[in-house]
């Protein structure tokens, strides 16, 4: 979808990791719009090669997944679209228990709206996600967490709507955006992880991620060294994600975070990137 401010910078990193093969890879595209559970199944059945997105344990067990997160731990980071005016009602948020008050959208089937709900927060959930900005605007719930690298233009895209984006806290959690192979073609999954492998180790990958017009927007919007953060757990986060790995994972917060004073803070602070 052309609209999703994901697609340049992840077609981009496919090319980048299949320059690595000495196979000569041929990309189509369509100008038809795919629902994601269209797309999902056309990469069963091999009709599509590749797609992306979080990862869970159903994702790792119908497609082939490449364990390395396209967006170093970026989209890990998670700002809050909320109403024009409301800012000082999260101006005295510091804890998962103060973020306990806030109602949150989010899509029906996302993955991000169970770990949230384990966290214990309220989340009001619809299946169109244009919807949820205009949900938020009417008063439907208080704040609509997206990636670090998405608000800004998400933003951009509703002009009419009173929205802004929360200007103090940063709400972590991991879920890495992988590829996904079909599994009828694993002589390309290969081929992806080890051209990502190749690009974090001769420094291309850090290049491309750091030369990405919207990764620099995002950073330099975002000021993610001068938020509260609060990390809560991801209890479906594969236990065959890299975590170890820290050459996979960036330090993007500058400093050390607040952690959330809960027992879930405890899991939480070791599991996250």
């Amino acid at each position: 979808m052309k609209s999703n401010v994901q697609t340049d910078y992840m077609n981009g990193l496919l090319k980048l990791a299949l320059s690595y093969s000495n196979k000569n890879y041929v990309y189509s595209s369509t100008n038809e719009v795919y629902s994601r559970p269209r797309v999902m199944e056309s990469v069963k059945s091999g009709a599509i090669s590749v797609m992306w997105g979080g990862t869970s344990e159903e994702m790792e067990r119908d497609f082939l997944p490449i364990r390395i997160d396209a967006y170093r731990g970026l989209m890990n980071h998670r700002l809050f679209f909320i109403r024009q005016g409301d800012q000082a009602r999260f101006d005295n948020i510091h804890t998962l228990e103060d973020l306990k008050k806030i109602t949150f959208g989010q899509g029906r089937s996302w993955q991000d709206a169970s770990i949230l709900e384990s966290a214990g927060l309220t989340v009001i959930k619809t299946t169109k996600k244009p919807g949820l900005y205009h949900m938020l605007d009417g008063g439907r719930f208080d704040a609509f967490p997206r990636g670090a690298n998405e608000v800004w233009t998400e933003l951009s895209a509703f002009p009419n709507l009173k929205l802004t984006v929360e200007k103090k806290l940063v709400l972590i959690y991991p879920l890495p955006t992988y590829f996904f192979v079909t599994p009828k073609d694993p002589e390309l999954a290969k081929d992806i992880e080890s051209g990502l492998e190749a690009a974090i180790k001769d420094g291309a990958f850090n290049k491309y991620f750091y030369g990405s017009p919207e990764v620099q927007d995002a950073l330099a919007k975002a000021d993610l060294g001068n938020r509260r953060a609060i990390r809560i757990n991801n209890p479906y986060l594969p236990k065959a994600t890299p975590l170890e790995r820290k050459e996979l994972w960036l330090d993007l917060m500058g400093k050390p975070s607040t952690s959330a004073t809960t027992p879930l803070s405890d899991a939480t602070a070791q599991a996250a990137p």
